[in-house]
């Protein structure tokens, strides 16, 4: 397994990880590998397809916004839902997506932006998996640039007109509510919650995608969409709003990163230990060996940095920049492992029998989802310099 320094189990004084941590990424390793991987390949195949069967046993498994409090949710640490993520992107960057959009995307804003009305309607269904969600913050003309989001609220009596577009949208067509991010009149970012059959309402399915083909990736299209007051998430105006959301789904991504190099590294040992090349193992060649250190050398780096993000997490110490440093370096890295992986694997790593390839994709979607890889570099330069660049 890809963990040199015992970071999954021994530290000095007793063991790194609580024993509810253990448990919720064994069960969760155990739930991928016997039910999700094998029925991961069909809906590669597919192209935009999600084994939405398996959703009663992701919500039994406490998996939809596992580290909120109350409404049915688990209220784990932040360390097991990191170890959870990393878990489920061991199996696939869809999967972590999946959960990662309810939780962090979905239940959060109404969680912690929301009113206890909003939060009493809504969380128990969401962390049943009754009803599914989606974020809609992304423009088809801005993604990066999000104050330049063109969506807009207007009021109408006691309510509010939506209009706008919104794409690359994690669940769109198997949403049941949207969370949707709009200007008002004067230019203020509102968050609204959006029930998916409303008039107005439209999502459609993006196909052709090379990467998350086992996830659905929609674009939300609002005309005049009504809805009351009710539904506005009055605890937050603003980027404040969008951007903390963001910022909870990329310490989720930091962590499961990890996993997908994880899961090449795995597969990169044991198929150059079983094949012989030129009268002897893969893995007895000077440049295998050279790649397999390179790999679990940075797996390690990884692993302590997310561990010590999650630490600072659940002290209520940390910030967004470093979620930005640990999002930028884990997803980065592990996007370079898969590519090493799927070298080592030789011709037979272009074959969806094996997961590099896969994941190798995949990581280049999650270096570009919720901030990229040189937004986040700018993010953390700011920070440093106290200067924003030019």
């Amino acid at each position: 397994m890809a963990d040199y320094t015992g970071v999954d189990f021994m530290r000095l004084d007793d063991t790194q990880f609580s024993e509810e941590e253990r448990v919720v990424r064994d069960s969760v390793r155990d739930w991928v590998s016997k039910e999700f991987l094998p029925r991961l390949q069909e809906h590669v195949r597919k192209d935009g397809s999600f084994p939405m069967e398996l959703v009663p046993q992701i919500a039994e498994l406490g998996m939809f916004g596992a580290n909120l409090e109350g409404y049915g949710c688990a209220g784990m640490n932040n360390v097991a839902y990191g170890l959870m993520m990393q878990e489920l992107e061991r199996g696939d960057s869809g999967l972590r997506s999946f959960a990662s959009v309810q939780g962090s995307l979905c239940m959060y804003p109404i969680h912690t932006y929301g009113s206890e009305a909003q939060r009493e309607r809504w969380l128990p269904g969401m962390a049943a998996g009754e009803t599914i969600g989606c974020f809609g913050l992304t423009e088809p003309d801005f993604g990066s640039f999000v104050t330049g989001m063109a969506t807009r609220a207007v009021r109408k009596g006691d309510g509010w007109v939506l209009n706008g577009t919104k794409r690359w949208i994690t669940n769109g067509t198997l949403a049941q509510l949207a969370i949707i991010w709009a200007k008002d009149e004067e230019g203020q970012v509102r968050g609204f919650v959006v029930e998916t059959d409303r008039p107005g309402f439209e999502a459609r399915d993006i196909k052709g995608k090379f990467s998350l083909r086992a996830s659905v990736t929609s674009e939300l299209f609002l005309q005049d969409v009504e809805i009351p007051d009710e539904n506005r998430l009055a605890g937050v105006e603003g980027l404040r709003g969008p951007l903390g959301c963001l910022t909870q789904a990329r310490y989720g991504i930091s962590w499961g990163a990890i996993g997908a190099a994880m899961g090449c590294y795995d597969e990169a040992l044991e198929y150059s230990k079983e094949r012989i090349v030129q009268g002897g193992p893969l893995a007895s060649k000077q440049l295998t060996q050279q790649k397999l250190v390179f790999m679990l050398t940075e797996i390690t780096k990884a692993q302590l940095l997310a561990l010590q993000l999650g630490r600072l997490k659940d002290a209520g110490r940390y910030d967004h920049t470093m979620v930005s440093m640990a999002k930028r370096n884990n997803v980065d890295i592990a996007l370079q492992i898969a590519r090493e992986a799927r070298d080592l694997l030789g011709a037979n790593g272009i074959v969806d029998d094996y997961t590099a390839m896969r994941h190798m994709v995949n990581l280049e979607t999650v270096r570009t989802y919720e901030g990229t890889h040189d937004v986040h570099m700018l993010i953390l330069g700011e920070h440093i310099t106290g200067m924003r660049a030019i």
